[in-house]
């Protein structure tokens, strides 16, 4: 396991979301790869703009894949195996509100994607990122954050639907 860092290195001008991006900055690998379903806005209002830099700060190599596609674990190794851990986030709003509008109707627009693109997230975002993330990179710790991480979901979701086991189990092993 990589030791804490001894000092922190100074500000990149932008967080890599690419290999070549990644060489730009002299990086082998990332320390960190945070994984968001939001398209990646370097700006505080973002959690995962906000997290980076603040890992960053503190000496860690962190890198971004921002609106992976679900359907293959490719976009999930495209920065390399992290050296520490996944962290990822379904993005600035739960990705079933995001999906659906309130008489559960899929939406047309999402206002965190590329030019508003609906679909580009999948329903429970958060669980399925993290198994394709595992997928990608068997035995990199896997830590889950964001709306999807900490809380239960809008109060009553779990007996409209059925009763869902938590999203912690549905992860799987391995979720920090």
């Amino acid at each position: 396991m990589p030791s804490i860092p001894a000092a922190p290195a100074a500000a990149a001008p932008f967080l890599p979301m690419s290999r070549p991006e990644m060489a730009a900055l002299g990086w082998d690998a990332c320390d960190i790869v945070l994984v968001s379903g939001d398209a990646y806005v370097d700006h505080p209002a973002f959690g995962v703009a906000l997290v980076g830099r603040l890992l960053e700060r503190h000496g860690w190599r962190v890198g971004v894949i921002a609106q992976p596609d679900w359907r293959d674990a490719g976009d999930f190794a495209a920065l390399g195996r992290p050296r520490l851990f996944f962290g990822i986030t379904g993005g600035n709003v739960d990705s079933m509100i995001a999906n659906l509008s309130a008489n559960k109707r899929r939406r047309r627009s999402d206002d965190f994607s590329p030019g508003g693109r609906a679909g580009l997230r999948p329903d429970r975002a958060a669980i399925v990122y993290a198994n394709r993330a595992r997928e990608a990179c068997p035995g990199v710790p896997i830590v889950l954050g964001g709306l999807a991480g900490g809380h239960p979901g809008p109060a009553g979701l779990a007996r409209r639907r059925g009763f869902r086991r938590a999203r912690r189990l549905s992860a799987g092993r391995g979720y920090g």
